[in-house]
């Protein structure tokens, strides 16, 4: 069996490094772009917040807020209360930044494996520049769609941790040690808690603040290596016209929910790539409802370019890709379902939510769209079956280490 793998993967990496011989030139543009994406707009974006991370981190103001936020958290969510750090920080700066975060309180025991899958669940959110400005300015527009692109997000991610609030309970149960019931107040707990990290880590100011540039740059590029693996990989199948192949089941399928199959393109390049997928989605010929239920679930699916990026991030710690990923899948179909909904709704008849342009199919009626809700639930029960078809593609092409 690990002959076969091993032949397996070595055929793929040789036939891709041929087709980007082949398609050299599409290759190059699509790194020319990959890297533009990463220079102009992620690192001078993520850069601050990983270093600020760090040194909140050092300097014990997570463990503060984690006493402080423990009342809220673990009611709703299951989590210790420092995933509010994790869940603040995931909104000001998205992808993959609670990643980041929640993997360095893995390694320094601030939350369990469990904690932790629970944490990634429903913290990995875009932020709202990239929701506001690029989505719904950018490609739209449309400053109102930002809204409800915007809601429908949040709300989903918030449906997700509730959903997730049970995940591996037992498990957790055994690995989390037993809290004493405390005799002070929550701020004498929480200012304690970060003397007591401020004693543990007795780093000078310099120190940490090196060590938060050296770790944070390092990840970084590490994200950025991703991002234009994936733009090159997408550019290489459009040349190749495997792109046209992966789309007829696809064109297919869409219709039965509602959804013109001008948008199956943008699906799958945004199953690969967050910021092409909802490009395409904007400019494809649709409604304008159809173009925001589609641009939702690519929001909140992320991105296999995403994923691989956190699952890279998670490789020193113990916790698991396949509640991650099918928490994403979920929060894909949480959000969709939303703006279907929320989009008349919200924008209360300023954006014309049905149309279509001259050329376009007459809009779909309620049935179509009730009858999308329903074989999007029917997806959503089918989630564990799509998660271990995704988890066994990458751990067969070792794009990243998974640990499942």
């Amino acid at each position: 069996m690990k002959a076969r793998s091993a032949l397996f993967q070595g055929l793929v990496v040789l036939l891709l490094v041929i087709l980007m011989i082949v398609f050299s030139e599409h290759g190059f543009r699509a790194s020319q772009e990959g890297m533009k994406l990463f220079f102009d707009v992620v690192l001078p974006s993520l850069l601050p917040f990983f270093i600020v991370s760090d040194l909140l981190l050092a300097y014990g103001v997570v463990h503060f807020l984690g006493e402080l936020f423990e009342p809220l958290m673990r009611p709703l969510f299951n989590v210790p209360g420092a995933g509010s750090f994790v869940l603040s920080m995931g909104l000001a700066a998205g992808y993959p930044m609670d990643a980041v975060i929640t993997a360095k309180f893995r390694r320094q025991g601030l939350c369990t494996r469990a904690e932790g899958e629970r944490m990634l669940a429903f913290s990995n959110t875009a932020d709202p520049l990239f929701i506001f400005g690029a989505v719904a300015v950018g490609m739209f527009g449309m400053p109102a769609l930002g809204v409800t692109l915007a809601v429908a997000h949040y709300l989903g991610a918030l449906f997700v941790g509730l959903t997730f609030r049970g995940w591996a309970k037992r498990e957790d149960a055994a690995a989390r040690p037993q809290v004493v019931a405390a005799s002070t107040g929550i701020w004498q707990r929480a200012v304690a808690a970060l003397l007591a990290a401020r004693r543990e880590d007795t780093r000078p100011l310099g120190i940490v603040l090196q060590d938060a540039i050296r770790d944070s740059i390092a990840t970084l590029f590490l994200i950025m290596s991703f991002i234009v693996l994936f733009s090159v990989l997408i550019r290489v199948l459009d040349a190749t016209g495997a792109m046209t192949f992966l789309l007829w089941p696809l064109r297919q399928l869409l219709p039965l929910v509602g959804i013109a199959p001008s948008l199956a393109h943008s699906l799958l390049q945004g199953l690969l790539e967050i910021d092409i997928g909802t490009a395409a989605a904007a400019k494809a010929h649709a409604s304008l409802l159809q173009q925001a239920v589609v641009v939702s679930a690519i929001i909140a699916w992320s991105g296999l370019s995403v994923q691989a990026q956190v699952a890279a991030v998670l490789a020193d710690t113990d916790i698991r890709m396949k509640p991650y990923v099918l928490a994403r899948m979920l929060h894909g179909l949480y959000a969709a379902v939303l703006t279907l909904f929320l989009l008349p709704l919200l924008t209360g008849g300023q954006l014309p939510v049905f149309a279509t342009g001259a050329a376009a199919p007459p809009p779909l009626d309620f049935g179509h769209f009730l009858t999308a809700g329903v074989v999007l639930a029917g997806a959503g029960a089918l989630a564990p079956l799509g998660v271990a078809i995704v988890v066994t593609i990458l751990r067969e092409l070792r794009i990243v280490r998974l640990r499942v």
